[in-house]
């Protein structure tokens, strides 16, 4: 593709990335809606469980990508000792603290955050690379909030799927402490058509598995596929992160059809790594 038709689809990328609201997106992000906008999901194939692979190589992207000016475009995230949570604010820690979101992406987990996703679901947003082991006192608070929940976002890939777990075990013998995945795994990247990548020849066995981890998932990630949170589209990712984590709420029926739309594409298949 000429390289000023791929700056124009970026562009357009970029304004669908946005909308509604004007979020804020990664570079991550903007690439798989860059896919989407090269490749529109054929209607025959809607109700068909797939996951293309991409159209667009990423050097392709970025070196078609350096020096636009994209409004909404985050620069890219730097490791830092928290994001967004409580040891920011540490009056919190005498508090009890109902649920605590870790991301395995560093990025995901700062867009989350520039959307201000962490206010909204009263959610302290953290990140498995910065943040884990947990502060010993946000686990103390953890525990003093009754029923409290420690949800995971994770790539469907053989380090995703086993970060539940690892969450868990960083926890320690915390009773009434869930840990909770919100996917993804490779039946949401079949679910949601989303674009997925594929390493060269086949992985090592992964484990521990999550219980509800089909065999055809097994093998799915046994062939070196593998799908990023960030190809989900950003609007739809964070109504999810938010209906998912703060529970759903009395209101509009669309609102209701999209939780349960998320519940059929398999979120929070397993609740407790």
């Amino acid at each position: 593709m000429p390289r000023p038709l791929l700056r124009r689809a970026i562009t357009e990328a970029a304004r669908r990335a946005a909308t509604p609201g004007n979020l804020r997106f990664t570079e991550r992000q903007l690439y798989y809606e860059t896919c989407r906008v090269l490749r529109p999901r054929p209607a025959a194939l809607r109700r068909v469980p797939y996951s293309p692979p991409p159209p667009l190589r990423l050097p392709r992207f970025t070196e078609a990508l350096h020096g636009l000016d994209l409004p909404g475009l985050l620069p890219a995230a730097t490791p830092a000792p928290t994001t967004g949570g409580p040891t920011s604010e540490p009056d919190l820690y005498d508090y009890g603290v109902p649920r605590l979101l870790v991301c395995q992406d560093r990025e995901i987990a700062g867009m989350l955050l520039a959307n201000h996703v962490h206010l909204e679901a009263a959610c302290p947003i953290l990140t498995a690379q910065d943040d884990l082991p947990l502060d010993p006192r946000l686990i103390g608070a953890l525990a003093r909030a009754e029923g409290a929940t420690v949800h995971v976002l994770h790539d469907a890939s053989p380090t995703g799927i086993t970060l539940p777990a690892k969450v868990r075990d960083a926890l320690g013998p915390v009773p009434g402490v869930r840990v909770v995945s919100l996917g993804i795994v490779p039946r949401h990247a079949q679910t949601l058509h989303l674009v997925s990548g594929r390493r060269p020849g086949r992985v090592p066995p992964i484990g521990p598995l999550p219980h509800g981890l089909k065999a055809a998932e097994v093998d799915w990630l046994a062939r070196g596929r593998f799908a990023e949170v960030a190809a989900v589209p950003p609007a739809r990712l964070v109504r999810a992160v938010l209906r998912l984590t703060r529970g759903p709420r009395p209101a509009r029926a669309s609102v209701w059809s999209e939780l349960r739309d998320l519940r059929t594409a398999g979120f929070m298949t397993w609740p407790d790594a």
